[in-house]
């Protein structure tokens, strides 16, 4: 009896095992943080230019981003998006090192299985998602024109197909004001520190009045230099986080004015800036997250979990924007949460390995009922379409 084309993807990715399991691991062994994954970027692009992709290095001006390519004939567009970068002395605590590799590995598999069908498949190494998200960069340069649909995967506590994620901004405010000897002359100087810290109160007044979705995070990164001095300089970085866009624009615009009256008060000015990239809320695709959903059931998975509400940011929101996406989680291990020293250590051990397979062959049957259906990427388009003409 002749295979279906997803048992052939199945078994490309079981062959190819060893293969995405030695990258895993080469990558969990030598984290790199976001912007500096030389190592990880060079591993990747190596192996899937082995694999007969065409790939292009330092794509979008990003020193270690990558696009890799195989096409056979017209067809559907299908991205699986990699993510390599670690954490600050924990390592791979979020498991990129598995994200990273299933992607790889999905494209491969899929790749083969290409001989037979009409489409194309990429892979975008999109560095520094813990930072300041590559993908937002990409997304604004355009890298994303084409696709018809992109798909990664992130290793959770659970089994959640369908996730939401907050819309973020990052803002750093700076207060001026004029530094004299605190005891001698004190009524000549402007205390910005004292600005700073008026706004931190006009702030926490604000939160009443404000949805119970918005979330702001402040803290003062510079308050002067001694006591002895009043400060002419201070300075905080906030995260603003709301579901909707539309709020989160009005906090930020709310945040702007208790700084700029805090700044009156004292007779101060103030500056602000993004210290890092603003992240826009992930839009789950129903009909990518439906053929996603039944690639699992397929592959053995029953504990599915319903639509999750995630109460980070991640850059792959924007993505979401311009192209159906789905960004599923699968459960690593229960027991522990992202971040931990712990989770890194699951992430880089045979339960993680496993669940990094489980990824790789449900994006590569995801992208196989595309190929095969391409009239289901137009219904995922005109869902996302919808959704953002709505304003959701």
């Amino acid at each position: 009896m002749r295979k279906s084309y997803k048992e052939w993807a199945i078994e490309e990715s079981d062959s190819l095992r060893q293969d995405i399991v030695n990258l895993s691991r080469a990558i969990h062994g030598k984290p790199e943080l976001g912007m500096r994954e030389y190592y990880a970027s060079q591993l990747l692009g190596d192996f899937l230019e082995q694999q007969r992709f065409e790939v292009i290095r330092g794509f979008c001006g990003i020193p270690t981003a990558f696009f890799a390519r195989f096409k056979s004939g017209e067809g559907p567009v299908i991205a699986l998006l990699s993510e390599y970068d670690a954490l600050p002395e924990l390592g791979h605590a979020c498991g990129h090192n598995l994200i990273g590799s299933a992607s790889v590995g999905a494209a491969v598999a899929v790749s083969r299985v290409l001989s037979q069908l009409k489409g194309t498949v990429v892979v975008m190494g999109t560095p520094a998602e813990e930072t300041n998200g590559a993908k937002v960069l990409m997304v604004e340069a355009g890298a994303f024109t084409g696709i018809d649909a992109a798909m990664m995967f992130h290793p959770g506590d659970s089994n959640a197909v369908e996730i939401s994620s907050l819309a973020m901004e990052a803002l750093e405010f700076t207060f001026w004001g004029k530094a004299v000897h605190a005891a001698a002359c004190p009524q000549l100087g402007i205390n910005a520190l004292e600005a700073l810290i008026l706004f931190f109160n006009g702030v926490n007044s604000l939160r009443q009045h404000l949805r119970d979705d918005v979330f702001i995070h402040g803290i003062i990164v510079d308050g002067g230099n001694s006591p002895n001095v009043i400060p002419e300089r201070a300075s905080a970085q906030f995260y603003i986080r709301a579901r909707q866009q539309n709020q989160l624009e009005m906090a930020r615009e709310r945040i702007k004015t208790c700084a700029e009256g805090a700044a009156a008060m004292i007779g101060a000015r103030v500056e602000w800036r993004n210290f890092e990239f603003s992240y826009q809320s992930m839009i789950s695709n129903p009909t990518l997250a439906g053929l996603f959903r039944e690639n699992l059931k397929l592959l053995g998975v029953r504990d599915l979990a319903g639509p999750r509400e995630a109460m980070g940011s991640i850059d792959m929101g924007n993505v979401s924007q311009v192209v159906p996406s789905i960004h599923p989680y699968l459960a690593l291990n229960g027991k522990f949460v992202p971040h931990s020293r712990e989770f890194a250590n699951v992430a880089g051990s045979e339960i993680g390995e496993a669940v990094m397979m489980t990824a790789a062959k449900a994006m590569a049957c995801t992208a196989i009922d595309l190929y095969l259906q391409p009239e289901l990427a137009v219904k995922a388009r005109a869902e996302l379409q919808r959704r953002v003409g709505k304003g959701l």
